[in-house]
Parts: structure tokens; C-alpha cells; sequence
């Protein structure tokens, strides 16, 4: 074949590929072309998460052990209201049994190394050692309980037992059978000797025939020596007993010889149902969770006078008592109960003679706070002296 033909016949079949191309196109519609892809879009950032607030550690020294039945008991009580009520915002621990000597500043110290931010003590014996830290540890927040003294970052608190002391005595005044009534003081400071005064003075407005005895043992928690306390006084003609000490031994000694008492600080009838009147209770949670509450808020702060709480706030109040008590008096109680509430009852109300037979506290005059912190004697109808009293 020449090259001449081999060109004719390539033109010819090119020109066949391009008619057939052109036919296509005119028998079918042309495909648009595809969209092109939409462009990714960033996904949006998720918000940075805000780290967990470490939970406030809170510290707790104790007097006496958990067990007492009473002081240290009602404490840790408060202690465990402060758990349930923040849960996972708080870390809580306590040391109990730590002496009221230089021994509670190595306590408090370890408790700051330990990284508590929140700092109780439980005794009015901890004060000095608690201030000489608190100077130290400018960033840690102390509690101190029954104590007088404050600093920048430490606060004292209380609660108005001898409320409770006053109900025990007007039911003591109507059982009582030999007008003689007995007392286990403690440690000879105002808040006790001012408690054994309120229950004279409970005793003497529904019964103004009785007598007060009291034997101090030295020591808040000491249950053998309670124990010979106690039997004393009831040897000495007393039938019906109150206590300012920790453990449940003095109910418990009235149980076994006979006679009746009354709990202390916490619900203690379990220990002497027969003997057991009623108990004086202490309830701190109240004032544990609300301290733990602006701690946690930013809004903790000290104060000059000290906090002290009542049967008004919650803290103090007359339980259980037995069924045999009058119903005259369980109003009576109710009564008072409702007084103390409300501001209308005053149990510091004048005239109140001391011992000595002079007058303390003008007719119709109320003590104020000041008044009650400084008590150092006792009223008529409570026999003997404040031991010291002259020198406080």
C-alpha cells in the first residue's frame, strides 16, 4: 500500500470518530459535572475542663476518745454532719485523747504538715498551744472551743450549756426526795462553775428547799475517778446527780446504788436507763457545718467575741426524759425550751445572791455575756467555795 493511500484512509477514519462524537452529543444530554466537594469544616473546640477543686481539709483534736459517750462523742458527731453534708468538698480526720499540754501543739503542727486547711480544737485547754501556731501558720484557719482568745486567722467558739444545766435542774428540784442534789465538777473554770450555778438555780425556782454538793475530780475525762465522785456525793445524801465531766460514769454510778442523774453533753440513758432523768445535750453540727460552709465559700472570718450558741441556734437542748418525770414539769421544760428560743426567758436574771449571801446580779438586771464568762463563784444554795475562785 503507498503512503498516499495509508494518509487517505487515516483522514477518513478521523473524520468518522468526529461525526460519531458529534451525533452524541446531539442525541443525549450533557451531564452537568459534579459539584465540587464542600470543603471540611473544623470541628468546634470543646471548652477547656475546669480541674476539680482539691477537696478542704479539716482537722479535728479531741480531749477524750470517740467513745466517751459525751463530750468528744457529741464532737464527732458534729464532725460526721460536716461529711454528709459536703460529700467529696471535704477531707475530714481527727486525733483523739491529746493532752491539754504542750503536747496539743505538736499535735496542731502535725495536722498543718499533713495539709489541713481547717484547724479544731476541741477543749479549752488547747488555747494557748492553738494560738501559738495559728502565729505561725498565717494561712491555716483555726477553730477553738470554749476558749476566750482570738487571732487573725483563729476564732473561738462555744455553746450555752448551762441552758441545759438549768432544764436538768428544775427536773432535778421536783424529783428529788432529800432536797440534795450532787454535781461532778471537772476543772474549776467559769464554764463549769457557771453550769453547776445554772442547775442550782433551775432547782431553786420550782423547789427552793434544795442544796447543792459538788467534789471535783481535775480532769474532763477520767471515769474511775467519776466513779468515786459520785459515790461520794450519794453517800453524802444525794439522790439525784448532774455531771460537768466526759464519760457516762456518773449515771452509771447512780444506776448501781439506786438514784437517779442525768446525761451530759450527749443522749446518754442507754448507760442507766433506770436512773436516767433526761439528758442535757450538745449538738455541734450546726455550727460545724456552717463554719465548714464559709470555709469552703471564701467567707470564713474571726471575730473578737467569741460565737456562742444555744438552744436559740439548735446546739443545746433536754432530752429523753424519763417517763416518770411529772407532766407539769415536762411542760415546764417545754416551756423554758420555747423562752430560750425566742429571747422572751432569761436564766441570769437578778436578784442572784453568790454564797456569801451578797448580791451578784441587781433585781430584775440580766447578765450579759460578759457577765456569765467571768464567774468564779457560787450562788446561795451551792455549798463550799470555788476552788482558786478568789484568785481567778
Amino acid at each position: 500500500m503507498t503512503d498516499l493511500k495509508k494518509r487517505s484512509l487515516l483522514k477518513v477514519a478521523t473524520l468518522s470518530a468526529l461525526a460519531a462524537t458529534a451525533l452524541a452529543g446531539c442525541s443525549k444530554t450533557e451531564a452537568p459535572a459534579p459539584a465540587p466537594a464542600p470543603a471540611p469544616v473544623a470541628a468546634a473546640s470543646a471548652p477547656a475542663a475546669t480541674p476539680k477543686a482539691e477537696p478542704l481539709k479539716i482537722a479535728f483534736a479531741y480531749v477524750g476518745p470517740v467513745g466517751d459517750g459525751g463530750w468528744t462523742f457529741a464532737h464527732d458527731n458534729g464532725r460526721k454532719a460536716v461529711e454528709k453534708e459536703f460529700g467529696d468538698k471535704v477531707v475530714t480526720s481527727f486525733v483523739e485523747s491529746v493532752p491539754e499540754s504542750a503536747a496539743a501543739e505538736r499535735v496542731f503542727r502535725d495536722m498543718v504538715g499533713q495539709g489541713n486547711k481547717l484547724v479544731f480544737g476541741t477543749t479549752f485547754g488547747y488555747m494557748e498551744p492553738m494560738l501559738k501556731v495559728a502565729a505561725d501558720q498565717k494561712d491555716v484557719k483555726f477553730e477553738h472551743a470554749t476558749g476566750y482568745k482570738s487571732a487573725d486567722n483563729m476564732r473561738a467558739y462555744d455553746s450555752r450549756t448551762y441552758e441545759g444545766a438549768y432544764m436538768a435542774g428544775v427536773i432535778a428540784g421536783k424529783m428529788t426526795k432529800t432536797n440534795t442534789l450532787g454535781v461532778v465538777g471537772s476543772i474549776p473554770i467559769p464554764e463549769v462553775v457557771r453550769n453547776i450555778n445554772s442547775f442550782t438555780l433551775g432547782a431553786q425556782s420550782v423547789n427552793p428547799k434544795v442544796k447543792t454538793k459538788v467534789v471535783w475530780v481535775g480532769e474532763w475525762f477520767n471515769p474511775p475517778k467519776e466513779t468515786d465522785a459520785a459515790t461520794s456525793l450519794i453517800n453524802g445524801g444525794a439522790d439525784v446527780l448532774m455531771q460537768n465531766t466526759d464519760s457516762s460514769a456518773v449515771l452509771q454510778t447512780a444506776e448501781k446504788m439506786g438514784k437517779r442523774a442525768f446525761g451530759w453533753d450527749s443522749d446518754m440513758t442507754a448507760y442507766g436507763p433506770k436512773a436516767h432523768l433526761g439528758s442535757a445535750i450538745i449538738n455541734w453540727s450546726p455550727y460545724y457545718v456552717k463554719a465548714v460552709g464559709d470555709a469552703l465559700a471564701g467567707k470564713w472570718q474571726t471575730s473578737k467575741e467569741k460565737i456562742w450558741w444555744g438552744v436559740k441556734e439548735g446546739a443545746i437542748d433536754m432530752v429523753s426524759l424519763a417517763a416518770d418525770v411529772p407532766d407539769d414539769t415536762k411542760k415546764r421544760i417545754d416551756e423554758i425550751r420555747t423562752g430560750l428560743k425566742d429571747g422572751s426567758f432569761k436564766i441570769w436574771k437578778g436578784p442572784i445572791v453568790n454564797s456569801d449571801g451578797k448580791e451578784v446580779l441587781a433585781k430584775d438586771a440580766v447578765a450579759d455575756d460578759k457577765f456569765l464568762g467571768e464567774i468564779n463563784y457560787y450562788v446561795k444554795g451551792v455549798e463550799g467555795k470555788v476552788p482558786g475562785g478568789e484568785k481567778k
